[in-house]
């Protein structure tokens, strides 16, 4: 089977994390940015023949600028993001290296995908088409109304909290994406664009060491999650 490219999305605009002066794939850990973290897994890989980061078109030139050297050390395609996260899917698939066979979709705000659940995801994306990486839900769920009152409790059963990279058949991708037009609902994964098609998307175990940076607390718990691995691998 064909070789996978990886789409790493960072066009959004970091309204939750507070930071107006830097976006939170910027920031550091351990002296390299978030993003260049979230990469590096996946430019080690020999199945990964192609990497396209996306930005915001008005950060495109100050990205070039602060990142000239990194980006052509991993030889990563910058491509212009859109107004929302599937814009900017839609606008990498377009860039897509004939050669490939298969696309990952990773968040560029989750530095720490490890290895195994990148193994699990491409192996089954290979076996079924569509795969994604999750843990199941140990919390108690409940919801609630506008006015903060709970109004239930929700089972926790087959419930899984999911995380990227989510790996599917480039042509089932495209396939996905070009039935967005069809859908009313919020689409918050590219997952949910192959279920709305009738494919059915395989859940993998994935680690709680990948983490999503969405808010500025979330940093200081990277940072903690990059001293474990770096004890990891010094042992």
């Amino acid at each position: 089977m064909g070789p996978f490219a990886v789409i790493l999305p960072a066009a959004g605009q970091s309204r939750r994390f507070g930071d107006a002066t830097r976006k939170k794939v910027d920031h550091e850990i351990d002296g390299r940015a978030v993003w260049r973290w979230a990469v590096e897994p996946f430019a080690e890989r020999n199945d990964v023949a192609q990497l396209l980061l996306a930005v915001a078109p008005e950060d495109r030139k100050q990205f070039e600028d602060r990142y000239q050297a990194e980006l052509a050390e991993l030889r990563i395609t910058l491509v212009e993001g859109g107004a929302e996260r599937f814009d900017t899917v839609a606008a990498c698939l377009d860039r897509i290296d004939p050669r490939c066979e298969f696309v990952a979709v990773h968040d560029a705000a989750r530095p720490f995908p490890t290895r195994a659940v990148i193994d699990r995801v491409f192996e089954a994306a290979r076996a079924f088409g569509a795969a994604l990486p999750g843990l199941p839900v140990s919390d108690t769920l409940k919801r609630a109304g506008d006015d903060g009152v709970i109004t239930e409790t929700v089972s926790r059963a087959g419930l899984f909290a999911v995380q990227t990279p989510q790996a599917f058949r480039l042509d089932l991708l495209r396939q996905a994406h070009a039935n967005r037009i069809n859908l009313s609902v919020p689409v918050t994964d590219d997952a949910q664009l192959v279920e709305a098609i009738g494919h059915p998307c395989r859940i993998v175990l994935g680690s709680p060491l990948n983490l999503k940076i969405t808010r500025r607390e979330d940093l200081p718990l990277a940072e903690a999650i990059f001293r474990g691995l770096l004890r990891d691998r010094e042992r």
